[in-house]
């Protein structure tokens, strides 16, 4: 994917997603910082372009319908953060099988399916999107992020 600012859009909506749903129900501060990293202003208080894109990331979240917030702390944070019913809904839907990879075996007994109950958290979008991060390869988490956002309610 050439365009980098969409890669990092990817990138800062799972962080947040997978922070708000490891908080949920509780409302949490929502730091830019701790989704894209530090960030100096300059000598006239101004974010770096990358702050300010997670930032508008973030609020674009919440534009759509994915998370509610109360307030906003200056650029830096949003206060009071919590998933949305919708961004729940879909994070715990199953994902599409073609992006949910290996979930069918297990590892202790190779060959050997996993229980139901097993298969069925490793199915998910929130899963997906814990790969995804963890993999660090910004093709699959674009994958995760657009399989996340703009699958159709009734897909899985």
């Amino acid at each position: 994917m050439a365009d980098i600012h969409v890669e990092e859009f990817y990138k800062d909506a799972a962080i947040a997603l997978i922070q708000l749903y490891s908080a949920f129900p509780r409302r949490v501060n929502l730091f830019v910082e701790d989704i894209a990293g530090p960030d100096e202003p300059d000598e006239f208080g101004l974010h770096s372009k990358r702050h300010m894109a997670c930032f508008g990331a973030l609020l674009w979240l919440a534009e759509e319908g994915f998370l509610r917030y109360v307030d906003t702390i200056r650029q830096d944070a949003l206060d009071q953060a919590v998933l949305t019913q919708e961004a729940l809904t879909r994070l715990i839907a199953p994902a599409p099988d073609a992006l949910v990879q290996g979930r069918q075996r297990s590892a202790d007994t190779p060959g050997a399916p996993l229980p139901p109950s097993l298969q069925e958290d490793l199915s998910t979008h929130i899963h997906l999107l814990r790969t995804a991060l963890k993999s660090g390869h910004s093709v699959r988490i674009s994958h995760a992020v657009q399989a996340t956002l703009f699958a159709n309610k009734h897909d899985g």
